[in-house]
């Protein structure tokens, strides 16, 4: 149903693939998110919080790199009484993010960085590749030119990267740092999600902001493009929401295994929630972004 749909909306999606490390654990731990290209100028859409966790990552990188060196400028025979007291002041303990890296797939070569606007009420970022040598994506996305075609019982189709196989990055032991290789997996596959569109999402004022999924929307596919079968473009998925369904089980003794077990369950519909389409296509035009609407 959306295999050639998948094929054309894939042409324009991308990873961004994130490393990660914590406090007194040189494990690193591997992530990703979601953007999708609106023309053919470098403009992308994404979730907010991924472009927040972009921006704080540098904010964390440095406020390790400042705990480095203080360490580093300790005399030796008080170096554990100073990575006590320095623990304390950055309020650094096991589980603590202290290091966070993040890159771009076939997005662009070249350029100068990259600039952004975040919505400043909804789960909705741009970003905008500066000046770049040569693009890495195919086509662009093209919206639905009216949001409220989509209906509860329409189904729609989500493309992201929920998980991250890929293995270029290692561990500086020298210098205590998490660093991209050019070794190991550089690829990170696709995956896609279907699901039935179940009802309309809407501010305390009514207004509509976006489209709940009968499926979740997975980790990693923040910022995917929600589409239909033609490949055209209604949302994008932002978040998933655990709805209580009530049929808990407390203490229900089953066999397994040849066994006598006690159970207990607390089950939940995990439901996706999607930006929808009218609120991004607004927000596009409020920073005068070229964008496509089916004819």
């Amino acid at each position: 149903m959306f295999a050639e749909a998948i094929k054309e909306v894939g042409g324009y999606t991308r990873p961004i693939l994130t490393i990660s490390r914590f406090y007194r654990n040189d494990t690193i731990q591997p992530g990703s998110g979601t953007l999708f290209f609106v023309n053919d100028d470098g403009y992308a859409i994404t979730c907010k919080h991924v472009v927040d966790m972009l921006i704080s990552s540098e904010k964390v990188n440095e406020r390790y790199a400042e705990f480095r060196a203080a360490v580093a400028a300790a005399p030796t025979s008080k170096r554990k009484a100073t990575i006590k007291m320095l623990e304390k002041e950055y309020g650094y303990r096991p589980g603590t993010l202290i290091q966070q890296k993040s890159t771009f797939v076939d997005c662009v070569v070249g350029g100068t960085g990259f600039t952004c606007h975040v919505h400043p009420t909804y789960d909705l970022a741009i970003i905008k590749f500066n000046e770049p040598d040569e693009l890495r994506y195919q086509g662009h996305a093209v919206f639905a030119q009216d949001g409220s075609y989509a209906e509860p019982g329409d189904f729609f189709c989500r493309l992201g990267f929920p998980f991250p196989e890929f293995s270029s990055f290692a561990y500086d032991e020298e210098h205590d740092d998490i660093v991209w290789t050019k070794e190991g997996r550089v690829a990170t596959p696709r995956f896609p999600i279907d699901g039935m569109m179940t009802r309309h999402l809407a501010d305390a004022e009514g207004h509509v902001f976006g489209i709940e999924m009968s499926t979740p929307g997975l980790r990693g596919q923040s910022g995917g493009p929600l589409f239909d079968d033609d490949g055209i473009v209604y949302g994008m998925q932002s978040s998933t929401k655990h709805l209580h369904l009530g049929f808990d089980i407390m203490d229900m003794h089953i066999q397994s295994g040849g066994l006598e077990k006690t159970v207990n369950n607390q089950p939940f519909l995990h439901v996706g929630q999607c930006i929808y389409v009218e609120v991004i296509k607004d927000f596009l035009r409020e920073h005068d972004v070229e964008f496509f609407e089916e004819d």
